[in-house]
Parts: C-alpha cells; structure tokens; sequence
C-alpha cells in the first residue's frame, strides 16, 4: 500500500473522530502542519523517529514530549503517539495534507492554481474567484503565480480541470487550425 493511500486512511479516521468528538476542526489542521514544519526544521527529530534503533516506546515517549511541548490537541497528540506505535511516523507529512483536503471539502472549498501572465489587481483576483465559485458552486480558495511565457489572460487548475484563457493557448489553436486546412 503507497504511503499516500496509508495517510488518506489516517487522515479519514482523525476527521472522522474529530467530528463525533466536536474538536476545533481546523486547529487540528494548523497543529497537523505545525508537526510538519517543526519535523522539517529539525532533522535530528525527523531521524530518531523513523530509525530502526528506536522503540516503539520511544518514539511514543518522543512524540508525547513534542505534543506537550508544542501545545497540540488531543485528537493530534493521539494519532502522533499511534503512528510512534507503529512505525508509520513517515506518513506525517501526507496525512496532513490529505486531512487538509478533507476540511476544505467538508468547509465547501475547493483551491484554485491560477498563472496568469501578469499580476492580477485584488479586484481581478476577487473576480476571478467569484467566477470560478459560480463555475464550481463551492468557494474557491486561490493561489496566484505569474508566467510571463502565457502572454496574456490566465490559467486556472481546480482539481485535474483546467480553465485556459491564455493568449499562448489560442495562438496555439489558431497556429493548429491553419495547419490543419
């Protein structure tokens, strides 16, 4: 089984648990990705807890003294402690980004990468946003890059469907349509 599909598990059973237990969903998503950047910023950690030398025991003893020290939740310091348990620690990463992907679609959100050729005024931004929620009817969370290579208009990507109003595009269309006749 992928490490992914491991974590989506995870990800769905400390969801799931969070919800029948009322927790503040999304501090459960800060701490997940708190765990994570503490973890990237500090490799001796990252390294005693996927070695083979470590127990189980300690890895556990570890994690429990990280989710004090950093303050976590419960649900967190719970799963924390049962992926110590049984050596799955490696899936931290991924099951925060797959939980992340769980709230977002439990809040109605879907997220939005948007290149655009130049960078786009708050108002495009904004309008941009607003059409592409009535195009989804969920509330699109947006993450803007530039791409002077486009030429003008932009690219938006929600999920594996993309939206491309790029003079690059239609130039490649037209380019095509000549060649075809």
């Amino acid at each position: 089984m992928s490490l992914r599909t491991s974590a989506n598990r995870y990800a769905r059973a400390l969801f799931d648990v969070a919800l029948q237990e009322t927790a503040d969903l999304a501090r459960i998503d800060r701490d997940l990705h708190a765990v994570v950047e503490m973890m990237k910023g500090s490799p001796e950690l990252a390294r005693a807890s996927g070695l083979s030398s470590t127990s189980d025991a300690q890895r556990q003893a570890l994690m429990e003294a990280v989710s004090k020290a950093m303050g976590l939740s419960v649900p967190i310091t719970k799963m924390l402690v049962l992926l110590a348990r049984s050596g799955r620690l490696n899936l931290v990463p991924d099951l925060a980004d797959a939980y992340r992907e769980r709230l977002l679609s439990h809040q109605n959100i879907v997220r939005a990468d948007v290149t655009s050729a130049a960078p786009l005024s708050p108002e495009k931004t904004r309008a941009l946003a607003d059409g592409l929620s009535k195009v989804t009817g969920k509330k699109v969370e947006l993450s803007v890059r530039v791409d002077p290579e486009l030429l003008g208009g932009v690219v938006a990507r929600i999920g594996s469907t993309v939206y491309d109003g790029s003079v690059k595009t239609q130039l490649q269309r037209m380019r095509q349509e000549l060649v075809d006749q």
